[in-house]
């Protein structure tokens, strides 16, 4: 049996994937692959995702150069998530979201309003071509 069928894809044969900082342990990003992306992934080192806005396989990086360098794969208890322990390289320190800052997760929920906690660490219009 391949490793690949001990996952349990969603109806559209995607399955969510966590990127979380092999250094820090901060979660990165949340993104979605196909069975190709995540074997590529396994295969290259290097976070390949499926890109449901452009329809496509995304090599994490491929326009801003934010890398994603894969330590180890993990797979939860249930077989429908996975997590991707990276170094997030192409900046110092990481760039990990399309909004320019190191995480995707920088809002905090604050007197019920979401608030940006992390500074844009590079201004996405120079990233992106």
């Amino acid at each position: 049996m391949n490793w690949l069928d001990d996952i349990k894809w969603d109806r559209d044969g995607l399955v969510p994937a966590i990127a979380q900082e092999a250094s820090t342990g901060d979660v990165l990003m949340v993104a979605w692959m196909n069975r190709e992306a995540l074997e590529l992934t396994a295969q290259k080192g290097q976070a390949v995702y499926w890109s449901r806005s452009r329809g496509r396989l995304w090599h994490k990086g491929e326009e801003s150069g934010h890398v994603q360098q894969v330590h180890e794969l993990r797979l939860d208890c249930d077989g429908d998530v996975v997590l991707l322990k990276v170094t997030q390289l192409g900046h110092d320190p990481g760039i990990a979201c399309h909004t320019g800052r190191h995480s995707c997760f920088y809002s905090v929920l604050r007197e019920g309003r979401w608030q940006p906690l992390d500074p844009v660490l590079k201004d996405p219009e120079s990233i992106y071509r």
